[in-house]
């Protein structure tokens, strides 16, 4: 009994240097990053926001990020964990898909990109695609009764590429620049 006492309080002491160890590493090496580790905030209008969070967007003359399983709440982000099969899941993109189109009655026979009807593993991803982007145009453009193409080249010069995947679009700066168009 001494000895499994003995050992265990061993491997408890072993295992909090080890696990607190990694953490300050973590740590530090985040103080070493552009932001310190802080994400990136934004400023604007006086208001701070994270632009590595999705922001919730339902104005017609803003373009809207992908849908979020966590309601936009980056305190408890996570995917709603249904499979593709899963007939809740289905059900829920139907209707994403028939809102997308009530809301971009233009785009009715327009394939609708991926990334606008379902939601990122984390809930809380800021970007779309391209495709996204330009599907949302029309809409945009007529509610704040801006020429399309104005539109069309804010959206191209938004562009953020990739290393590891494709280009995509933060929707947040997207909507702070389009704000910032007389």
């Amino acid at each position: 009994m001494k000895n499994y006492l003995k050992s265990s309080i061993i491997l408890t002491a072993l295992m909090l240097v080890l696990i607190g160890a990694y953490t300050l590493i973590v740590y530090g090496m985040g103080k070493f990053l552009p932001n310190h580790g802080e994400g990136e905030q934004i400023v604007f209008t006086g208001k701070r926001f994270y632009g590595n969070v999705a922001q919730k967007f339902t104005s017609p003359g803003c373009f809207h990020p992908r849908p979020s399983a966590v309601n936009y709440n980056a305190g408890g982000s996570g995917g709603s964990n249904k499979g593709p099969s899963n007939p809740e899941l289905i059900e829920v993109i139907h209707k994403r898909i028939d809102t997308l189109r009530m809301q971009n009655p233009e785009m009715l026979n327009s394939q609708i990109p991926v990334d606008l009807v379902t939601a990122s593993g984390s809930g809380l991803d800021p970007n779309i695609s391209l495709a996204g982007a330009e599907y949302q145009i029309k809409r945009v453009a007529k509610f704040r009764n801006l020429d399309e193409s104005k539109i069309r080249k804010l959206v191209t010069e938004s562009i953020e590429s990739s290393t590891f995947g494709p280009s995509k679009i933060n929707v947040l700066k997207l909507n702070m620049a389009l704000d910032q168009i007389k």
